[in-house]
């Protein structure tokens, strides 16, 4: 199954609750921060609803 790289690029603040609660459950803190998550359509949820902040890639 794919992952994905999520690493956070621009600040939550001033962003809506909803945009800073989804960065808080993918695991990002601060500017900077990435994790590896397994490729699943509530991820996907939640990278879509902060698209604007990260930067997502595909790893092995």
């Amino acid at each position: 199954m794919p992952r994905l790289k999520v690493t956070q690029l621009r600040s939550k603040v001033g962003n809506p609750p909803k945009q800073r609660h989804s960065l808080r459950s993918l695991g990002l803190k601060r500017i900077g921060d990435v994790v590896v998550k397994e490729d699943c359509p509530e991820i996907r949820g939640m990278v879509y609803n902060v698209r604007h902040l990260i930067k997502v890639e595909e790893v092995e």
